[in-house]
């Protein structure tokens, strides 16, 4: 897998230079403003807001950022119920005007969740299904906070668990376009376009999210 110095190294600068200021909040702590359900639906009841973490217990539907974004840094907090499954999709569109659909970051827990016999593909930080993470992860275990960070910039990916960079992926390249091509989305056309919402997936396991927040980078 080819890795990217100098995309992370002039990220990292942009990033230190423009200052935590230039980052934007997801979520308030109080609401779920600036998020809605599929089409603009309601979220369902299965989502709450509970001492300043937003919650998934029970069948509340995917949820979706009202604004699309193309090159951003993307950071929040996570924690799954014991033998939990989640995810946070981005670039997300409705392809072929069917199905909401988008690059995964896989949040699993990689012990006890029976996903995690399925490949590398599969585990937490993943782009989930079509590329393994290229470096070793550390995992909290369930019930415990991690954090994660997903960089998106030019078409070239980063994802990061934890404060380590643990995956980059160039969707320019002919090694991305076989990756999906051996993907679940491998005959969705128009998987991914390069800009699309952030979308907070409903697996019916037990979540909690806090300091959801955005830099976009365009």
């Amino acid at each position: 897998m080819k890795t990217f110095p100098l995309f992370a190294a002039a990220t990292l600068a942009l990033v230190s230079i423009s200052g935590a200021d230039d980052f934007v909040s997801l979520f308030d702590g109080r609401s779920l403003a600036g998020w809605t359900g599929a089409d603009g639906a309601k979220p369902g009841d299965g989502w709450s807001i509970v001492e300043g973490e937003l919650r998934l217990d029970g069948k509340g539907g995917n949820l979706f950022s009202e604004k699309e974004y193309s090159d951003f840094d993307l950071e929040w907090e996570w924690k799954l119920a014991e033998g939990g499954n989640n995810g946070l999709k981005y670039w997300v569109t409705k392809v072929g005007g069917k199905e909401w659909l988008g690059i995964e970051y896989q949040m699993l827990d990689d012990l006890k969740h029976p996903d995690s016999k399925n490949g590398a593909k599969r585990l937490t930080a993943s782009f989930y299904d079509i590329q393994a993470p290229t470096a070793k992860t550390t995992v909290k275990p369930s019930g415990e906070w991690n954090q994660s960070r997903i960089l998106s910039r030019g078409g070239k990916l980063q994802h990061w668990l934890n404060g380590e960079l643990v995956g980059e992926a160039d969707t320019h390249t002919a090694e991305w376009q076989a990756n999906v091509a051996g993907s679940k989305f491998k005959s969705k056309v128009g998987f991914a376009p390069g800009k699309g919402r952030i979308m907070i997936t409903d697996h019916s396991d037990k979540t909690s999210y806090r300091n959801i927040r955005i830099k976009d980078l365009r």
